[in-house]
């Protein structure tokens, strides 16, 4: 009973504590309000049918619901095409989400045709130029065939034009070279395939974390041979121009900063995190320290110095804290205590990386998955106050350490793709005459090979990070 009491009480609250605006009326800044224009593009062609639509409309409704609708907010605009693109719901012409899920619902299905290109080269030129926002642009183009017109060139008009392509193809008869030349590159992040209507809804949630991503994370950080979406924090809170020692980590290029009591590396969170932080996403850090007390090597402070977000070392215990929103009570806070926690207080140099969902939080130390604790849903952080790196808890004063790196990746599969290449000598000492002839084995193998089975692509990529590396 208890537990069934517990459950309305965070359902009832849920929508209350997740309000943009909080008592003194500063706004939480997350997905739910990053100012963003959004266009659902809809395939109504004949080979949808009038059942499958109802499920797209049932999506449609359930992704919006995760957004706060307004002129400040979150725009939802809506194309259905078949032989002809149909202005469904105009940007714009509604200011609750209360209006706009009733709209969408009343959405009647047409039938035809799949003129695809057509439908996005209408939403480029009666909403999304209609509109006289500045802010991030989305299109969503959903199709179950391939289109009986050119897309390429109105796809490129589109992205001419700042508007960021998602394409999902539905069932057997979609085009995969087609879906590419719709999205945005890469592939990989903005095209999706489900096996027939009823699948879609197992692609809700990943598309809601993508279209955070693309409304909170304006920033791309080089990685390897790909961009990834994201925050370097410490380019962020200006280390290059603050701290004046830089310290070489052999074998590697790659130089760390040696930070002293001295350093002040604080900036306001509007200038870091300016809408927030996505629901998922990778912390990533690279330190070394001789710290005994307990200190946070990165917060994010409200106006009044109250952290609400943070990730701190406890010299004393020898213990990780991780700290973030929540609805129950405000805030929340895991504590990591596992044995191998202690390897980062050895005054040697490690990596730090969390991967914090909507549901747990988990530790990496040096690439290797330490612990994983459950989470309460969370809030958005207010960004009216202070986002910090190296000092002690409840304290301005700064604390004496080096870091290399310090980053949050908005893509949570970012993750798998994470090495620790920047730690001296986490890759031990490797022979020319090995290294050489990992590469020429591996382009055999590449060239040699007529297709690579899908199990042997996390292989390739960890051979790709491993020539990172050396």
């Amino acid at each position: 009973m208890a537990h069934h009491i517990s459950l309305l009480w965070i359902i009832l609250v849920l929508p209350l504590r997740n309000s943009v605006l909080a008592e003194d009326g500063e706004i939480r800044s997350s997905c739910r309000t990053a100012p963003t224009d959004l266009v659902f593009i809809l395939d109504g062609s004949y080979s949808v049918g009038p059942e499958n639509f109802e499920i797209v409309k049932k999506w449609l409704v359930n992704i919006t619901k995760n957004f706060d609708i307004g002129p400040k907010f979150i725009q939802v605009g809506v194309v259905q095409y078949s032989d002809y693109p149909v202005l469904e719901i105009p940007l714009g012409s509604h200011d609750s989400g209360e209006s706009l899920i009733a709209a969408m619902e009343s959405i009647h299905y047409l039938g035809g045709n799949t003129r695809t290109g057509k439908a996005i080269q209408f939403a480029l030129d009666y909403l999304f130029a209609k509109s006289s926002r500045f802010l991030t642009k989305i299109a969503v183009v959903l199709t179950d065939g391939k289109s009986q017109d050119e897309v390429k060139d109105a796809a490129e008009a589109a992205r001419d034009n700042k508007i960021t392509l998602f394409a999902i193809g539905v069932g057997s008869e979609t085009e995969d070279a087609e879906l590419r030349a719709i999205a945005n590159k890469p592939s990989s992040t903005y095209v999706f395939y489900v096996e027939d209507y009823i699948a879609i809804s197992k692609i809700r949630e990943v598309m809601k974390q993508k279209l955070c991503e693309e409304s909170v994370c304006p920033t791309r950080i080089p990685v390897a041979a790909r961009d990834e979406k994201g925050f370097d924090i410490l380019l962020g809170l200006g280390v290059k121009k603050k701290v004046k020692k830089r310290i070489p980590l052999s074998p590697t290029k790659i130089k760390g900063y040696e930070v002293t009591s001295k350093v002040d590396l604080s900036e306001f969170t509007s200038n870091v995190f300016p809408e927030g932080l996505p629901p998922s996403y990778v912390f990533v850090s690279t330190q070394r320290f001789k710290v005994k007390k307990m200190w946070d090597l990165w917060r994010i402070l409200t106006i009044d110095g109250r952290p609400q977000i943070a990730v701190t070392l406890n010299g004393v215990d020898k213990t990780l804290l991780f700290t973030t929103t929540s609805i129950i009570n405000g805030s929340q806070v895991v504590t990591f205590a596992a044995s191998q926690v202690k390897t980062l207080f050895d005054e040697g140099w490690h990596q730090i990386r969390l991967l914090v969902t909507e549901q747990d939080v988990t530790l990496y130390i040096d690439d290797q998955q330490i612990e994983t604790k459950p989470l309460h849903p969370v809030l958005g952080i207010f960004i009216s106050g202070q986002t910090q790196i190296g000092k002690y808890s409840g304290k301005e004063e700064t604390v004496q350490f080096d870091v290399q790196k310090l980053r949050i990746y908005c893509d949570p599969e970012q993750n798998n793709r994470e090495t620790a290449c920047e730690i001296p000598g986490f890759n031990g000492e490797v022979g020319l005459e090995a290294i050489i002839l990992l590469k020429v084995i591996f382009v055999l193998w590449v060239v040699l090979l007529p297709s690579i089975n899908c199990k042997y692509i996390r292989q390739i990529e960890l051979i790709f990070m491993y020539f990172e590396c050396i």
